[in-house]
């Protein structure tokens, strides 16, 4: 009997596992396919969005001077090539004349050589003459030496100057290679910033040029100061400014009509007779370098370690400056930014 018990549960068994099993997988299934779909990422908050466009913004124009740069050591490069290739033509031109003089001390030497001085002293109808053409001939004897010797010092140099003059054409053909990858990179990324920045927007407007307390500063610098604060209002534009004024930009800047930051610092300066390079690093090297606290109107400030952003202190703590792109020429306050460094131009 008890064994007959046992036989039953054994079966009841199997067929409660057999029965489990499919049912198990159907309410798998039911679960999975009524299951509420997984929940949409949370949209980002303004203040969010605000800091993106800020932090995109300051990559924008680290990208925009490090282009500048580019463009300036491009030009240094060139003009070191064109000064290569003069010198290497002064050197070919010394070299010819060098030897023309060796070639006819050669020829004197030979014709002259085998004469013996006595003898022809003392047959000669005009021994002032025989002493006269002996003197000479002595005197390019003991100069054939040297005349060699700066014949070969010749040669070398103008063998160097034209190793210069390849070396540098290849570094500037290096260099435009350099900066036209470099702009392709920066075009894209500069499209994918303006579209974050929602750039097309209305322009942010700018109030009057506000009066400006000289405190010390040379009339050249408060020149500076009034054409940069003329310019107020006046667009961001990536690559934009020259000595002359407002320019088209480059790459993404290229349909817009403006400044970027060091080409109105360089357009400012122009107009009262200082020369400026279009980039902040450059410009950084090219004044005396003063504290935040000795700061006057007109000095050069700069921000950020590679000091990729600058302006044109005016006092009382503000700059005017061309801040990014989608932004337009305005005052701002100096705070809030990291102070790199100032610089007194005139």
């Amino acid at each position: 009997m008890q064994r007959g018990a046992d036989g039953g549960r054994a079966r009841l068994s199997r067929l409660t596992t057999t029965v489990t099993w499919p049912v198990t997988a159907a309410m798998t299934v039911a679960f999975v396919a009524v299951a509420p779909p997984a929940a949409a990422a949370p949209e980002p908050s303004r203040r969010e969005l605000a800091e993106e466009r800020r932090k995109l913004a300051d990559e924008a124009e680290r990208l925009t001077e490090q282009y500048n740069g580019l463009r300036v050591r491009m030009a240094q490069a060139r003009r070191a090539a064109q000064a290569a290739e003069k010198n290497a033509r002064r050197q070919h031109e010394a070299l010819e004349e060098v030897r023309a003089k060796v070639a006819t001390l050669a020829a004197d030497t030979y014709k002259n050589g085998g004469a013996d001085p006595s003898v022809a002293f003392a047959s000669a109808a005009d021994p002032q003459e025989v002493l006269d053409r002996s003197a000479t001939m002595n005197y390019f004897a003991r100069q054939s030496g040297t005349q060699v010797a700066l014949l070969l010092q010749t040669m070398q140099a103008a063998e160097r100057a034209r190793k210069a003059a390849t070396d540098r054409d290849r570094q500037v053909r290096g260099l435009a290679d350099e900066a036209q990858r470099k702009k392709k990179s920066l075009e894209g990324r500069l499209a994918t910033i303006e579209r974050k920045l929602n750039i097309g927007a209305p322009l942010p407007k700018t109030g009057k040029a506000p009066a400006v307390d000289p405190d010390g500063a040379s009339a050249k610098a408060m020149g500076a100061v009034k054409a940069a604060l003329a310019q107020l209002g006046v667009p961001y534009s990536w690559g934009g400014g020259t000595p002359s004024g407002p320019s088209f930009g480059i790459a993404q800047g290229s349909n817009i009509k403006g400044f970027d930051c060091s080409g109105l610092t360089m357009y400012a300066y122009a107009q009262v007779g200082i020369k400026l390079p279009h980039y902040t690093g450059s410009q950084f090297n090219a004044g005396t370098h003063v504290s935040r606290s000795q700061l006057r109107p007109g000095d050069l400030v700069f921000f950020h370690q590679d000091l990729h952003h600058m302006g044109m202190y005016i006092g009382k703590g503000r700059m005017v400056h061309a801040p990014q792109t989608g932004d337009v020429i305005k005052v701002s306050p100096l705070s809030g930014r990291p102070f790199a460094g100032g610089v007194r131009i005139a």
